[in-house]
């Protein structure tokens, strides 16, 4: 039993738009930027300067990845994809984190390198200082901004961009420190040391992303306070006997989750659906995350009682029961006939359309009672 929520769609096409909006924000401010970085470079004669122009340009490509991955996780489930395209974000946060590491790498390398060569330190003109400004202002405006929209959606792609335009403002901020050492207080070897530790803390947060992106990939479940907290909710639903096996996995920003619910052995297979229903309704209305939820509804609980699988089935059944009722003259008097596998044994319950003679149904029950795989035999008269 699968319940599909359908009512997430106008959810789904918010945060998609939002993602997309911010994304677009983040691209137009990157070409201005990076314009106001290389002309300001060639001005103040700052070479760092115009290298973190260029470094802005290339961070166009990571905009336009954020919104051809959120563009695909966007998608309805498809024939080929029958869970969503969730995992096309999860794609696009571990390129993410991985230009991040890139980038982390970069500036740690060049600036041993600079450290171990002092002769290649620049010594740009003060005006630079200003340009450095406005790219820290902006770049540090655009991960706020960013940030916001990815914890209101929880959009882990989002946060990773984010984190981006943070490591582009602390990156500004270097030329900054760097100008200022070089031009106010002397200190030439500033900025390299300020680059190296910064670059370690840029590298460990491409790491975590992309850490935690293989770990979504790998089906891993969901946190494990919220799991506890689903469990607690799950046992307290009307109808709800117990609950057992809830397995969740991470798809993008959804999670999708199954259970087995037991419920009251001799319930009617409607009420049976009604109460997984009711559940399913419910519990997605507590946790939006959840996309997807299958239900296995069981009259026992199947991790210690899962015999009736060896029961004959009702076909083979009625193999042996038919003869009986026809010994005995039920066989056209019988209006249904209702099978309970329970505790690897069958309840059998028979419903007539008008009564017999007591001695003739004690002499059907007694005969049926033979039968090895049988434990109780009901006998109902329609009303």
């Amino acid at each position: 039993m699968t319940g599909i929520m359908t009512t997430k769609i106008n959810t789904k096409q918010t945060r998609y738009e939002a993602t997309r909006n911010v994304t677009l924000v983040g691209l137009v401010t990157n070409i201005l930027l990076s314009l106001v970085q290389l002309i300001g470079g060639f001005i103040a004669n700052s070479q760092a300067l115009i290298a973190d122009g260029i470094h802005t340009l290339s961070d166009l490509a990571s905009d336009f990845v954020v919104l051809i991955a959120a563009k695909i996780a966007n998608q309805d489930a498809d024939e080929s994809h029958p869970y969503g395209h969730g995992r096309f974000e999860t794609l696009g946060t571990v390129i993410l984190g991985l230009a991040l590491t890139a980038v982390a790498v970069g500036i740690i390398f060049n600036a041993i390198s600079r450290l171990l060569s002092p002769e290649s330190l620049i010594q740009p003109a003060p005006i630079a200082l200003i340009f450095a400004a406005i790219a820290i202002i902006a770049k540090e405006g655009l991960y706020q901004f960013t940030m916001r929209v990815a914890n209101r959606f929880k959009s882990k792609i989002l946060e990773a961009n984010a984190w981006h335009h943070r490591s582009d403002a602390i990156s500004s901020l270097l030329v900054a420190i760097g100008v200022a050492g070089s031009v106010i207080f002397e200190i030439p070897w500033l900025d390299a040391a300020a680059a190296i530790l910064v670059g370690l803390m840029i590298f460990y947060m491409g790491f975590r992303l992309v850490l935690d992106s293989v770990m979504e990939f790998v089906d891993t479940a969901w946190d494990t306070d919220k799991i506890e907290e689903m469990k607690h909710f799950i046992s307290g639903v009307e109808g709800v006997d117990h609950m057992h096996m809830l397995r969740t996995r991470k798809m993008g920003n959804d999670v999708l989750a199954d259970v087995h619910l037991q419920v009251n052995s001799y319930l009617s297979v409607s009420e049976g659906h009604y109460i997984a229903e009711n559940m399913m309704a419910k519990l997605r209305k507590k946790f939006p995350e959840l996309s997807d939820i299958t239900v296995h509804i069981d009259p026992e609980d199947d991790e210690t009682a899962s015999l009736s699988k060896t029961l004959p089935s009702r076909q083979e059944l009625m193999k042996t029961l038919y003869p009986l009722l026809q010994k005995h003259e039920l066989d056209e008097i019988v209006y249904s006939i209702n099978l309970h596998y329970i505790n690897g044994k069958i309840e059998t319950e028979f419903v007539l359309k008008e009564s017999k003679a007591g001695g003739i149904l004690n002499a059907f029950k007694s005969d049926c009672e033979e039968i090895e795989v049988i434990r109780r035999i009901n006998i109902l008269i329609q009303k």
